[in-house]
């Protein structure tokens, strides 16, 4: 793997180095778009919506339209509405995880120590380990300031950047109407959760798309015509909830796929 960024993880008046690693990278298989006639590559052009004129890299500059007029900005306004440069990801303060909502979740990164940061670094993970805390702060990165989370897994030190508070959309445009939840249908529910309650175990998923494609695309790279998928279909035999519930209850644990 190569480092993204390198700097240090300030922890009160500690400073630990370390290099910053992107902890996921793509499945999905490079495809090319293609002319449906001859299968030539598609090429894309910057064109000017008004002469229909190609425009090239040089002459292109960036605008926010304010009611019927562009503010066209040039370098330096983003360099004096960027965050000062830092190659220090400050802790501001330590939270507990189970506070955090899944939603503001957004990319996971692992934290290697430089040489210098060994100790330190062992420290503040088991540190964070003993407590039961995350620590929450800043860095930039590519001129964007970041939030993000500092949490133990393993030997690592995982940094997970989240979002920002104003970057989660309101929910008041939504329509969820308040129903009322008979007691037999919530023990119901409660057991099939029970059911279908395991350890969690990642491992246990497969991301079969992927395969499948690739299959079919070295099948057709063949001459052979694949077989076309048949969907799979439940159907409860009732459209009463209780009766749909007591069905799944006896219905067999389904696998992962």
């Amino acid at each position: 793997m190569r480092a993204i960024w390198s700097g240090a993880i300030g922890f009160g008046l500690v400073n630990i180095p370390v290099k910053l690693f992107s902890a996921v990278q793509a499945s999905e298989l490079d495809l090319d778009m293609l002319d449906k006639k001859d299968h030539a590559n598609i090429h894309f052009q910057r064109v000017n919506a008004n002469t229909g004129r190609e425009v090239k890299w040089e002459n292109i500059v960036r605008g926010y339209k304010v009611e019927d007029n562009y503010v066209v900005l040039d370098e330096s306004d983003f360099e004096k509405a960027s965050p000062e440069k830092s190659k220090i990801i400050e802790i501001a303060e330590f939270v507990d995880e189970k506070e955090i909502d899944s939603i503001y979740y957004e990319t996971p990164y692992y934290l290697q120590p430089e040489k210098s940061g060994v100790k330190p670094y062992a420290l503040l993970r088991d540190a964070l380990k003993k407590t039961g805390k995350c620590g929450l702060g800043t860095y930039v990165l590519r001129n964007r300031e970041s939030l993000v989370l500092i949490k133990p897994q393993g030997d690592l030190l995982i940094l997970n950047k989240i979002r920002f508070a104003e970057e989660i959309r309101d929910t008041d445009e939504l329509n969820i109407p308040d129903v009322k939840i008979k007691p037999a249908e919530m023990n119901m529910a409660v057991q099939l959760i029970e059911q279908l309650t395991t350890d969690f175990d990642i491992t246990n998923y497969k991301d079969t798309y992927n395969e499948k494609l690739l299959k079919l695309i070295m099948a057709k790279a063949k001459g052979k015509k694949p077989a076309a998928t048949k969907m799979k279909v439940v159907h409860s035999k009732s459209r009463d909830l209780m009766a749909q519930l007591k069905e799944s209850l006896a219905a067999p644990k389904r696998k992962a796929s």
